[in-house]
């Protein structure tokens, strides 16, 4: 099963950036999106690369039905 989620962007180099979500940090590729995103914009990873940009509140929501859907009683934030 693959899954994209949704993750903060924290640093941009080249066509890497650093993301990270509930404290776990990632280095994915920029190669497949258009326009790219900026530092503190919220994207959606799959298989190690941003394939798209969305809100907070979009991210926030997404997180929260993870939380849901695998009995995490825990919120989890950014």
């Amino acid at each position: 099963m693959c899954l994209a989620v949704p993750m903060k962007v924290i640093e941009i180099d080249g066509n890497r950036a650093k993301v990270e979500m509930g404290g776990t940090m990632r280095v994915v590729g920029l190669d497949i999106i258009d326009p790219l995103p900026k530092v503190g914009d919220y994207v959606i990873v799959h298989a190690g690369f941003v394939i798209n940009i969305i809100d907070e509140a979009e991210a926030q929501t997404i997180l929260h039905d993870f939380a849901v859907l695998f009995g995490d009683d825990d919120e989890v934030h950014f």
